[in-house]
C-alpha cells in the first residue's frame, strides 16, 4: 500500500469531461495548487477542457485524449505512464478513468465509489444517496438514486479528503476561476472585429450574450423566446446581442437571428469561427449572459459576468455555484424541496419559463441589485 501521509511529488488529476464541470472543479484545483506548492500537477483531460483551463496556473501540464474503443484506456494510460505519477485524484465517476490510472501504474488512486470501480481505487469515499440526506429522504421518488450534490462541492470534498490524509487543511471553498492567454484575447478581438465591432469600440459597446444550446434538447428554451430577449436587450438597454453556440448549433443560432427584429444588432458567433478560447475572451467583455444550463454559464461566472440561468428538468442543486451575480429561474418553483426536477420532466419542462421573468431578472442584474 502506498504511504498516504506523504505528499506526492507528481499528482495526476483526472478532470471532468464537460466544460461546465471542469470550471466547477477549479476551486478544488486551486486549493490543491496552494497546499502542494512543490508538486508537479498534471491533468488528464478531454479535448476542449484543455482550452478552458488555458491561461491559469492551476496545472503544470495536460494529457489530452479520449478513451475511445476497447484500447482507449490503454492508449491514455500510455500518455500518463512516463511521468511516473505518485497519486491520481479522479474527479470523474467512470470505470474507464479508474482503469486508466491503474494501467498507468499510479500507486495511489483516490475517487468516489461509483460505476463498480471501487476495487481499482486505493482510497474511496461514498457520495450520499437520496434516502440518506435531507430533504430528499422525505420523498419516495428514487430513494436509491444519488443525492444532488453541487458539483463544486463534490470535487472540493474529494480534494479535501485527499489533502486531509496528509494533515493539510484546505479551509473553505473559493470561487470559480479562469483566465485567458494573450492568444485567446487576440482571437476574441478578431472575431468581434469580423462581426463589425472595431477594436477601439469593444470595451465600450454594451454586449450581451445568449447561449440557447445545450447537450440535452430538454434543457433548451424555445428559440422564439431567446429572440424576444435579444430584441428587448437591444430596445431597453441599447445592447448588441451575441448569439453563441457550437458549430453544430449554427442552424439554431441562425434561426434565432432570423426571428429577431430587423433593428436588433445581433452577431452569430458560429459564423465567425468561435472557439472555446475566443469565447472566454469575448465573455469577459459582456455585461450579462442569458443561458440554458450549460458550459458557458460557468465561464461567465468565473469571469464575474452576471448571468441568468434557465433550468428545466435538470435540478439546479446539481450545479449550484459560488457566485452572487446569478439569478436562477426554474420551470416549476413550487416543486417540493424533497423532489428532484430530473424526476419530473413534464412538470419541470423548460418551456414553462416565461420571457417576462427572464427580462425582469436581466434588468435586476444590469441594475446591480442582486
Amino acid at each position: 500500500m502506498p504511504d498516504v501521509s506523504s505528499k506526492p511529488a507528481r499528482l495526476l488529476i483526472v478532470m471532468p469531461s464537460w466544460i461546465g464541470d471542469a470550471v466547477m472543479a477549479t476551486p478544488a484545483l486551486r486549493v490543491i495548487r496552494e497546499l502542494l506548492p512543490g508538486s508537479l500537477i498534471g491533468a488528464l483531460v478531454r479535448p476542449g477542457v484543455d482550452q478552458v483551463l488555458a491561461g491559469t496556473d492551476l496545472l503544470d501540464e495536460t494529457h489530452v485524449g479520449r478513451a475511445l474503443g476497447a484500447m482507449g484506456p490503454k492508449r491514455l494510460a500510455a500518455k500518463a505512464r512516463p511521468r511516473r505519477y505518485d497519486a491520481a485524484l479522479l474527479f470523474t465517476n467512470s470505470f474507464s478513468t479508474a482503469l486508466i490510472t491503474r494501467l498507468a501504474g499510479i500507486p495511489r488512486r483516490i475517487g468516489y465509489e461509483r460505476d463498480a470501480r471501487t476495487f481499482l481505487l486505493t482510497d474511496h469515499i461514498t457520495p450520499p444517496r437520496r434516502r440518506d440526506l435531507s430533504p430528499y429522504k422525505r420523498s419516495s421518488t428514487n430513494p436509491g438514486a444519488w443525492a444532488p450534490i453541487p458539483a463544486c462541492e463534490y470535487y472540493f470534498r474529494l480534494a479535501t479528503h485527499f489533502l486531509e490524509s496528509m494533515d493539510l487543511s484546505p479551509g473553505d471553498m473559493g470561487p470559480l476561476e479562469l483566465a485567458t492567454s494573450p492568444g485567446e484575447e487576440r482571437a476574441g478581438a478578431d472575431i468581434l472585429e469580423s462581426a463589425g465591432i472595431a477594436p477601439e469600440r469593444q470595451l465600450t459597446t454594451r454586449l450581451a450574450i445568449l447561449n440557447p444550446g445545450a447537450n440535452n434538447p430538454a434543457k433548451r428554451w424555445a428559440p422564439d423566446r431567446f429572440a424576444t430577449i435579444a430584441d428587448e436587450l437591444a430596445r431597453r438597454h441599447g445592447m448588441t446581442v451575441l448569439l453563441n453556440g457550437s458549430p453544430a448549433e449554427a442552424p439554431l443560432i441562425a434561426e434565432i437571428a432570423s426571428m429577431c427584429a430587423p433593428e436588433t444588432p445581433t452577431v452569430q458567433l458560429p459564423r465567425h469561427g468561435i472557439t472555446i478560447g475566443a469565447l472566454k475572451a469575448i465573455v469577459r467583455k459582456c455585461r450579462v449572459m442569458v443561458t440554458n444550463d450549460t458550459g458557458p454559464r460557468h465561464i461567465a461566472a468565473a469571469f464575474g459576468v452576471p448571468v441568468v440561468t434557465l433550468f428545466g428538468p435538470t435540478d439546479p442543486r446539481w450545479t449550484t455555484i459560488p457566485f452572487e451575480d446569478e439569478i436562477e429561474i426554474v420551470a416549476d418553483p413550487t416543486l417540493p424541496d424533497e423532489e428532484v426536477a430530473n424526476d419530473h420532466p413534464e412538470r419541470c419542462a423548460i418551456d414553462r419559463i416565461g420571457a417576462g421573468d427572464v427580462l425582469a431578472a436581466v434588468g435586476t442584474l444590469l441594475r446591480g441589485t442582486t
